[in-house]
């Protein structure tokens, strides 16, 4: 049954039968069209703007949780960052000054970096800063810690040389309880020529076989001195120190024996031109004659030292 369709018009106050033409019949298919479209648009973007649904809430809990954890893990790599810092400051000022090392420069502590990375073409939003700021900083800390094992490594090997540094040192008394030096080093008077010559090491007078200690680590030399000097020990300690005991009357090592600090090495006499039982002990340092007085370190109260050194700067008469 065909549909009638009516409108009102107002000349003559009556509704009047519509005559509909094909292009009318176009138009208001069109304008219906139009509306349902409209419509559906907006149930549409209601639907998917307004109203969340249950997949994409979940899925905003699981990336609120993300972006936390994110926070939080950059908080960590920034306290990382404090404490390598403070170990690169101690490395820097504390055991390298102790082992007389030079500090890392700057440059390799903390290098620059490209801040390009492989997120430059992803549009950024909190989550993108972030990843960006973890993996920056994890660089960075991968290369310091890098850098700070190496350094570490250096100093393990400093300090094992600076321990045999040490142990070369002649930081004992040759003989024990010992006070005072008979002669000084420096110009004294010779006992046979009578006239004022250089005396190159401290004379200590003991009874003849007191015992004579090594005062550091090291190795005895074949070398001799010349003969007034009676019988000898000299020990090569390594960098660059020697000491040499004379006028002993027996030696208790042999040449190319290795010795430690403290260890007998021979006996007080009054061999060679020597005016009595004592001890000639000198101190060399890379090739030249230091005051041994001055290496009395390890085995003296302020006391001692104080009593050892007025004696030794008495210009008198060497015993040899």
């Amino acid at each position: 049954m065909a549909r009638n369709f009516y409108f009102f018009n107002p000349d003559t106050m009556s509704f009047e039968k519509a005559k509909l033409t094909f292009w009318g019949v176009v138009k208001r298919t069109l304008w219906l069209f139009a509306t349902a479209i409209a419509f559906a648009v907006l149930v549409l973007w209601f639907a998917f703007y307004v109203f969340d649904s249950p997949r994409e809430k979940m899925l905003q809990r699981e990336n609120n949780q993300l972006i936390e954890q994110m926070k939080l893990i950059e908080e960590k790599l920034e306290v990382m960052d404090v404490v390598l810092v403070d170990i690169q400051n101690r490395d820097d000022h504390v055991y390298r000054s102790i082992l007389e090392a030079d500090p890392i420069p700057l440059e390799k502590r903390d290098p620059w970096f490209d801040l390009k990375t492989r997120y430059d073409s992803i549009p950024f939003n909190e989550t993108m800063q972030l990843l960006m700021n973890i993996d920056l900083k994890t660089n960075q800390l991968l290369v310091k810690l890098s850098e700070e094992r190496k350094s570490l490594d250096t100093l393990y090997r400093l300090a094992e040389r600076k321990s045999e540094f040490l142990a070369a040192i002649p930081a004992i008394r040759p003989i024990k309880n010992m006070y005072n030096v008979t002669s000084g080093f420096g110009m004294r008077i010779h006992p046979i020529l009578k006239i004022s010559r250089r005396h190159e090491g401290v004379d200590i007078t003991a009874p003849k076989g007191t015992p004579v200690y090594a005062t550091a680590d090291g190795v005895v030399s074949r070398n001799q001195a010349s003969s007034n000097y009676g019988i000898i020990v000299i020990l090569d300690h390594g960098f660059s120190y020697q000491t040499m005991y004379a006028h002993l009357s027996k030696r208790a090592v042999k040449p190319g024996q290795k010795v430690k600090r403290g260890e007998l090495i021979g006996y007080v006499g009054t061999t060679g031109l020597s005016m009595g039982p004592h001890l000639h002990y000198e101190v060399w340092r890379n090739g030249t004659p230091v005051n041994p007085v001055h290496f009395f370190t390890s085995d003296i109260t302020p006391e001692e030292y104080n009593s050892i050194m007025e004696s030794s700067q008495k210009v008198n008469q060497a015993l040899s």
